[in-house]
């Protein structure tokens, strides 16, 4: 069983709105830590092997210059592969950006930050944030599960079990929090993007059943 309440506030979220290369975007912010060494989880998070072990199958030229693709999901280009410190990549579309970012605190415990930026006009605001934030959080959870030795037979289909619903209900909550609080999107704009969000995320859940 997951303690859904420790895993949502093991997660920091920050979404931003601010002045990028090519214009304004929308910035949303993910950290956690995990109890691993910085190159465990590296290779958790880059190795193809271990990659569907929690997340989804990836096929590709996985090297800087290449693409990849996420079965059933996004695919993109690899910008910079920095081992073990730093990823980032295209995700889904040319101006869609995530860059993830390790650092080791110490010994035997890292620091994982994933940044996801994309251009205001395709966000509209930082309520664009519901529409990624809630899916990165089932990523991370899901690997820090794999990291403690938590591997599901099929982890596509276990993300979509009564338990992972609920996990992702708490965790569009937290993201309509973490935009209330940055003060990036009207109250009209993050209502739309919730119930777009809860019925993504999180069908079938208390927030949608009715």
């Amino acid at each position: 069983m997951i303690d859904i309440a420790s895993e949502i506030d093991a997660i920091g979220r920050e979404v931003s709105r601010r002045q990028g290369p090519d214009g304004e975007e929308v910035a949303v912010l993910i950290r956690r830590s995990y109890d691993a060494p910085n190159l465990e989880v590296w290779d958790a998070l880059t190795d193809p092997e271990r990659i569907k072990r929690w997340f989804y199958p990836i096929s590709g030229d996985l090297q800087p210059g290449g693409t990849f693709q996420l079965e059933g999901n996004a695919g993109g280009d690899i910008k910079r592969c920095e081992p073990p410190r730093l990823l980032k990549v295209t995700f889904g579309g040319p101006t869609s950006v995530v860059e993830l970012r390790l650092s080791p605190d110490g010994e035997d415990r890292t620091v994982v930050e994933l940044e996801h930026t994309v251009p205001i006009d395709m966000a509209m605001s930082g309520a664009g944030s519901l529409y990624v934030g809630p899916g990165w959080d089932g990523a991370f959870v899901a690997l820090g599960l794999y990291l403690d030795g938590v591997v599901a037979d099929d982890p596509m289909a276990a993300a979509s079990s009564p338990e992972a619903l609920e996990l992702s209900r708490e965790s569009v909550h937290a993201w309509i929090r973490a935009v209330e609080a940055s003060g990036t999107a009207t109250a009209d704009e993050l209502a739309a993007a919730a119930e777009m969000s809860f019925a993504t995320f999180a069908p079938q859940t208390d927030e949608t059943s009715g």
